[in-house]
């Protein structure tokens, strides 16, 4: 399982697995574009890649998260698969998608942001669990 949707209230809480911790990231940023589309329909035929940096595992997070709401706004792309790589508190991200096709994707929720309420990062299950604004 990638990811688990966790209850509350009026937004999205989600905890996402992996056997390492770049592979929990990868599965939250699949877990954010499938609470936005149907990702299983994304096909990969667009790549991109990026860098971000964090103070720490939680802020890399936020900022590996909120990079993916500035790529679907500014460039209109859905993503759908994933390699980070992790050092220190440095991120490299590849990933494939393509442009945005509401009659292909469908639309979910309307994710407007990254939160850092309850955002964490537990490096010895390892998991990440964030909460995303709607």
């Amino acid at each position: 399982m990638r990811y688990e949707l966790l209850e509350h209230t009026a937004d999205v809480m989600l905890k996402a697995h992996g056997a390492t911790l770049e592979e929990c990231f990868e599965n939250a940023a699949y877990a954010l574009f499938d609470q936005m589309v149907h990702a299983s329909r994304i096909e990969p035929r667009t790549e991109i890649s990026f860098e971000v940096k964090g103070d720490d595992l939680e802020s890399l997070l936020y900022a590996f998260l909120s990079e993916f709401l500035y790529i679907r706004d500014a460039k209109m792309l859905v993503l759908g698969q994933f390699r980070v790589r992790i050092e220190g508190f440095q991120l490299s991200c590849h990933a494939k998608g393509e442009k945005f096709d509401e009659k292909k994707h469908g639309r979910r929720h309307d994710v407007k942001a990254v939160t850092y309420h309850m955002l964490t990062v537990d490096q010895q299950e390892p998991s990440v669990t964030v909460l995303f604004d709607i």
